[in-house]
């Protein structure tokens, strides 16, 4: 019984962490994936490879990050629009770093694409979880009202 519990701490405790973990290797299998079928079979440049995987893995990764990761309460349009924007912003940044060391990668070291690819993964995916946490999912400070009642 004692193994369970601490198994119960740990995740509450860390629930955020290992939700970023599971979808992030999720968004990471799936980007390595579109990025092979881009690049190795349809022979598109490495970097419209890595952009049309990032469209998509976009997308893919707002929906879980604000729906299971960070859980957003982030509610009406304009409100919601604006996560988005910041997202997608955040997003772009790790982006123009992707592209950047595939690009030294790949075509000035003549590493082959796929490792190159995996390195910048990693790069963006301890980015992208700092501008998450940091900037676009950080949670909303309650007001002096909600502090003093509850």
């Amino acid at each position: 019984m004692k193994i369970i519990k601490l198994i119960q701490h740990l995740w509450k405790k860390h629930e955020e962490a290992m939700n970023y973990l599971f979808w992030g290797g999720v968004a990471f299998l799936l980007s390595i994936i579109l990025f092979h079928i881009f690049a190795n079979m349809m022979n598109l440049y490495e970097q419209i490879a890595n952009t049309l995987s990032w469209i998509i893995c976009v997308i893919f990764t707002y929906l879980t990050n604000r729906f299971f990761v960070f859980k957003s309460k982030t509610r009406g349009l304009k409100r919601v629009t604006k996560e988005f924007t910041d997202f997608v912003t955040a997003r772009i940044i790790t982006l123009v770093m992707e592209n950047a060391i595939l690009f030294v990668m790949i075509d000035l070291l003549t590493i082959h694409n796929m490792i190159a690819k995996l390195v910048g993964q990693f790069v963006v995916i301890v980015s992208n979880y700092i501008l998450s946490k940091l900037w676009i999912f950080k949670k909303e400070k309650k007001d002096e009202s909600e502090r003093k009642t509850g």
